[in-house]
């Protein structure tokens, strides 16, 4: 592709090596969450949301568990400025919630800052200005010292604002680019605004290192965090927070190797959403600490109700593919694939396992209220025979002789390839029973009456052909042994039955029994099943069904 020479890489590395992170292998525990949702989500969407869809929203965030809680920017427009408002004047914030306001470290949007936040128990006031090489020559068009003047003078009047406005307030500041900054000028104006706040460790000051801008692969941005982690003044007195976007599509492993270089906060959306490629998605970085067996200490336990919500109010759509959310993420629509879970989901419970270690899956869907049944396994033409009989299985209570679900299998992936379409559980239901169960049609039952003579069973057999009423008896060593010999004299057929299995379709004493009958006909195998209160004439049907199977496809 043409053009690459053009670009060069934009981004600084420490000037020491910091590679201590490449020696832990796992975040032993849930960083501090801050949901960005309501600023950042909400100032990339086409239409933002309204007050109340924020107040909604806002009530989503605190019921998953956030504690910290960025609403806004209120300088930014009256609807900020009147949800911030109306959050504090209608006493919608939890006293262990947290909000957080946004301002530019530009004296009159911090005075109005701290005037919309009069009134508020508790809120951290997030301070921030650019300072990238490419911000301060192209946009600023400014030195480095000017630019450190900018933030600790910023600095300087939250703390003369907050002392004067009624209020617990904490502070953070961001270098905003901070993936674009020298790293020795970075930690050099982080470091001249930690002099100013003077955090202590009852009191401590966020210090917030974007990745504004995604410029290097996920172990630089380690490899940064680490070096700031080191070298930041009073570190005991900070929290170090992250707040990675994901322009390269890396925001989560940016964050993952943050969080094992020192970070211990990160700031994030739900579903990544956010300006251009979006931020960080909370629900895949805390759901991937929770398949390591860590609690996120955030409740994704219901995605589908978190999804139905946060699509009313953005107007956004949830990929299908999003990880742990999408609608096919637990799909298996490969035949292999479909066969291998349906044999993990049965081997954990026949043994009882306790931990979850299924192929393919690697969280338990209904970890997140999703269905196995509905969302694990999809049929259509590309299925196999394993996913077409778990489905018929798990929905349907209908337990498929091995030796019967290739044939099975075939006939349903028949019907999806021949209608381009995926088939619905209903639909796999729908054509099992229409080839298969209790069959009437060239031959049908009309009544029967056993007569036992010792071990002897002796029947008297009524039936239905091509439209026609025939009476038989026959004998046999057993009841269905009776009836088929009844049936191969009638019809004269000199088939041989080849298998016979059966099942109660479920726990109950009332329950309809299923029975499963192959017969070899010409070297040809044709199976018929059959569904009925009582198991006796179920397996009459299963019979009638695969001898009606052995004429229809002769």
């Amino acid at each position: 592709m043409k053009g690459y020479e053009k670009y060069s890489r934009g981004y600084f590395m420490p000037p020491v090596e910091c590679n201590d992170w490449t020696k832990k292998e796992y975040i032993e525990h849930a960083p501090i969450w801050c949901s960005v949702d309501l600023r950042d989500g909400n100032q990339s969407l086409i239409k933002p949301m309204s007050l109340d869809q924020k107040i909604e929203f806002f009530k989503l965030l605190v019921q998953i568990g956030f504690k910290e809680i960025e609403v806004g920017f209120p300088a930014a427009s009256e609807t900020e400025y009147e949800f911030l408002r109306a959050l504090i004047d209608m006493e919608l914030i939890p006293d262990d919630v947290t909000i957080q306001v946004l301002t530019q470290a530009r004296p009159h949007i911090i005075k109005k800052t701290f005037k919309a936040l009069e009134g508020c128990k508790k809120a951290v006031v997030h301070l921030y200005n650019s300072t990238s090489l490419a911000q301060r020559e192209q946009v600023f068009q400014k030195s480095k010292e000017e630019i450190l003047q900018i933030a600790v003078d910023g600095a300087k009047l939250l703390v003369d604002l907050a002392k004067e406005t009624k209020g617990t307030f904490l502070f953070e500041y961001s270098p905003e680019s901070f993936t674009g900054t020298e790293m020795e000028y970075a930690l050099e104006v982080c470091n001249a605004v930690i002099d100013v706040f003077q955090p202590t460790k009852e009191n401590k000051l966020i210090i917030n290192l974007p990745a504004t801008v995604e410029m290097s692969l996920p172990h630089i941005y380690a490899q940064q965090i680490e070096y700031m982690n080191k070298n930041l003044k009073n570190r005991e007195s900070l929290i170090l927070s992250l707040h990675p976007h994901n322009d390269r599509g890396t925001g989560i492993a940016d964050s993952e190797l943050g969080l094992l270089a020192g970070a211990e906060r990160i700031e994030g959306t739900l579903f990544g959403n956010g300006e251009r490629t979006g931020n960080v998605d909370i629900i895949t970085l805390a759901l991937n600490i929770y398949t390591h067996g860590v609690d996120p200490k955030l409740d994704f336990s219901d995605i589908p109700s978190i999804i139905k919500l946060y699509e009313s109010v953005t107007e956004m759509k949830v990929y299908d593919r999003q990880p742990y959310s999408g609608k096919f993420v637990f799909a298996a629509f490969s035949g292999s694939h479909q066969d291998a879970i349906s044999k993990g989901m049965k081997y954990h419970k026949k043994n009882k396992l306790n931990t979850w270690n299924i192929p393919y899956l690697p969280i338990d869907p209904k970890d997140l209220n999703r269905e196995y049944s509905a969302d694990v396994i999809r049929i259509n033409s590309q299925s196999g025979k394993g996913g077409i009989c778990y489905i018929l299985e798990t929905n349907f209570g209908l337990d498929i002789p091995q030796k019967m679900r290739e044939m099975v299998g075939y006939i349903v992936k028949d019907v999806s390839d021949k209608e381009h379409t995926e088939l619905t559980p209903s639909d796999v239901q729908s054509i099992f029973i229409e080839n298969f169960v209790n069959l009437k049609t060239p031959l049908e039952l009309n009544e029967y009456h056993f007569i036992r003579e010792g071990d002897i069973f002796k029947v008297m057999l009524s039936i239905f052909y091509n439209g026609n009423r025939i009476d038989h008896l026959a004998e046999g060593s057993g009841r269905l042994d009776a009836i088929s010999n009844a049936l191969k004299q009638t019809l004269h057929l000199d088939y041989t039955l080849t298998n016979y299995s059966e099942h109660s379709l479920d726990s109950s004493s009332t329950a309809q029994a299923a029975a499963y009958v192959s017969i070899k006909l010409k070297e040809k195998e044709y199976w018929g099943t059959g569904i009925d209160d009582d198991i006796i004439c179920a397996s009459i049907h299963a019979l009638i069904s695969a001898i009606n199977n052995s004429i229809i496809h002769k």
